[in-house]
């Protein structure tokens, strides 16, 4: 009788969740990504919820907040979500973990300039785990394909190498868990698990940053599974070295192995995400020109393709309307701050400042944090801010990647380089009236 008296409060709650849930999100959205969710157990201040796998990693990755906010309102007894199983759950099938989409395939992974080499390394890791690189640390926007790879690396090992105990998660899915088990006194459980593995994958671990417990406890399992010849791969925003909240020790470790970036797609990249996107929806044969024009005006990455795709093709079923490069000029803006003028002024600068200091346009904006690109990086970024309007963050974007603190950092390090070397002060005058020369922009 109690336990149907808690079930039937536990319905109500997540009724009342889902009814707030409903009116803060569209109803496509709604149905998408909330609908399938369900309420499993409360216990000990912690909401327990189930997902379908293909949604599970986006819900905790795009909404835990919202879903958060809306149990917040509805129970304010309640502290914590966890999608992890509950004490006495059912595990995921195989240790494989939580959220790992079965299409996420080296085969359906498109390959550009811009992750020739996360993949590649991926695929090693894959191959000969422990052996290629170990950790392997991928690093960039989101958006990029940095899950797909972690997601393509763990199902190739589920399926040629069975025999491996393997765990995908994400670090907001250890932290959840580690704080449920703490809560539960399952903290040996908790340890076992995630220490007596052969292959642990965690995406986004700059969710550890300031988190002091959690990364106490990652860095003794990294401890445990590195010095026991287990493989380690990370995804995470940015470069070891710029989670700066992050305790340093930790910071260290990733760095031990193999740390590569995952830059944007460039355009053609970008042509043929749309060409298989387009095939998936139906479209048999898209017009070039038309997915060239999409592509040219979603450049920030995979998801925002995906996005602007469905976009175009609801407007074209809704008013029968033909999928046409004018037709997606009218509903696809230019990315804000990005006219051909603007990327003429940065390509120049980027040519300009790699040419003055005898380096390649690639090491420019490439990971290096070698001298000599470091310093012409800085100086190529403050003329970019100096002599565009473009906003920090879109500055970062065209230096392969980076985030706003990265660009802040380059314009301060620039601004004191030029104060205290006067030939370099120089040099960067002299750079200035060559690309004013060559673009006409004012200085």
């Amino acid at each position: 009788m109690e336990e149907n008296a808690g079930r039937q409060n536990l319905n109500e709650l997540w009724q009342d969740i889902q009814s707030q849930l409903r009116g803060a999100v569209p109803n496509s959205t709604f149905k998408l990504w909330m609908e399938p969710l369900r309420a499993v157990d409360v216990r000990e201040g912690t909401l327990y919820l189930d997902a379908p796998d293909g949604i599970r990693a986006w819900v905790e990755r795009r909404y835990f907040p919202l879903i958060r906010q809306a149990m917040a309102s509805s129970a304010p007894s309640l502290k914590e979500i966890s999608f992890a199983a509950g004490e006495g759950g059912a595990e995921d099938e195989g240790g494989v973990g939580a959220g790992l989409n079965p299409n996420y395939t080296f085969e359906r992974f498109v390959i550009g300039e811009g992750n020739r080499v996360a993949h590649a390394a991926a695929l090693a890791v894959a191959e000969a785990p422990s052996e290629a690189y170990n950790p392997l640390f991928l690093h960039g926007p989101p958006g990029l394909g940095k899950t797909h790879l972690l997601g393509a690396l763990a199902n190739y090992l589920r399926a040629n190498a069975p025999g491996l105990s393997l765990r995908y998660t994400t670090a907001e899915c250890f932290t959840n868990e580690f704080v449920t088990a703490l809560r539960s006194s399952g903290a040996e459980r908790f340890k076992n698990r995630y220490r007596d593995l052969d292959v642990l994958l965690v995406d986004d671990v700059q969710f550890l940053e300031g988190k002091h417990h959690t990364e106490e406890e990652f860095f003794h399992t990294f401890n445990a599974l590195y010095e026991g010849g287990s493989q380690l791969v990370l995804s995470a925003d940015r470069i070891p070295s710029e989670l700066s909240t992050l305790e340093a020790r930790l910071r260290d470790r990733f760095e031990w192995g193999l740390t590569i970036a995952v830059k944007p797609p460039d355009l053609p990249t970008r042509t043929v995400v749309l060409q298989r996107l387009a095939q998936e929806a139906g479209i048999a044969k898209a017009d070039p020109e038309t997915l060239n024009e999409l592509a040219r005006r979603s450049d920030a990455n995979v998801r925002r393709l995906h996005g602007d795709l469905t976009k175009v093709l609801a407007h074209t079923s809704l008013t029968d309307a033909p999928l046409t490069p004018e037709l997606i000029a009218q509903l696809i803006p230019l990315p804000q701050g990005t006219g051909s003028y603007e990327l003429t002024v940065v390509e120049e600068i980027q040519t300009q400042v790699a040419k003055g200091f005898g380096i390649s346009c690639g090491d420019l904006i490439g990971p290096s944090r070698a001298m000599a690109p470091a310093r012409a990086r800085h100086i190529a970024i403050s003329l970019t801010r100096e002599l565009t309007d473009l906003s920090l963050p879109e500055i970062g974007r065209l230096f392969g990647g980076r985030d706003h603190s990265t660009v802040l950092n380059s314009l301060r390090r620039a601004k004191a380089n030029i104060s205290s070397d006067s030939a370099l002060a120089e040099r960067v005058e002299a750079l200035r009236s060559t690309i004013h020369s060559h673009t006409g922009k004012s200085l």
